[in-house]
């Protein structure tokens, strides 16, 4: 099989707590969205209306989160992003009774000491979030145009490995999207399977 293929219906098939997940597709207004972020502070999709918007779901005990972490990969995209007035929001939808599941100033501090460059990393342990734009695993992408329009989603890049040595040949995939849409152009590739470890939702 395929080694994309097998990666992504793994990740599909590890799914837990039972989570009925939406399908927010390209083209498709992008679903509300407001939480806490790890400093206490609510923050909302609707704050950053006309803007480029980056959702990515993260959790720092997965190996495929770790590979992009570790390398500077993604906060070399997050800040890329930021610097061109790009609103990014990391989302962490792991269930607070998860045992990679971290506390808001614990999740904060890995941001901090990876040197990571989000606007805000929001939590969403109750999955509200996660099941509402579809998540399945982490890391996961989403942008948002600014008319509030889904334009891409999935992967964050080409290579479904969590070896960082696979980052230099592969595709980043929101770097690509980015300057796409930034220029006003239609985005190429605007859907791709994502891969990684399955998001731990809660039961609820």
């Amino acid at each position: 099989m395929n080694p994309f293929v097998a990666t992504t219906l793994a990740a599909a098939l590890c799914l837990t707590g039972g989570a009925a997940l939406a399908n927010a597709a390209v083209g498709q207004m992008a679903p509300p969205l407001s939480a806490t972020d790890t400093s206490g502070k609510t923050v909302s999709l609707a704050d950053y209306k006309g803007k480029h918007v980056v959702l990515e779901w993260v959790n720092p005990g997965c190996p495929y989160v770790r590979k992009h972490y570790d390398s500077a990969n993604m906060q070399g995209t997050q800040k890329g992003a930021v610097d061109k007035g790009v609103v990014w929001l990391a989302i962490n939808s792991t269930a607070a009774d998860a045992y990679d599941y971290r506390k808001p100033a614990e999740l904060a501090q890995w941001m901090k000491e990876k040197q990571a460059a989000p606007t805000a990393t929001l939590m969403d342990a109750d999955g509200k979030i996660g099941r509402a734009y579809g998540a399945r695993t982490t890391p996961q992408m989403v942008l948002i145009d600014p008319q509030g329009k889904i334009v891409y989603t999935g992967a964050i890049d080409s290579k479904p490995s969590a070896r960082t040595g696979d980052i230099a040949s592969a595709t980043n995939y929101v770097k690509q999207a980015l300057g796409e849409s930034l220029a006003g152009k239609p985005v190429s590739v605007a859907a791709t399977q994502p891969y990684g470890c399955s998001v731990k939702y809660s039961s609820m």
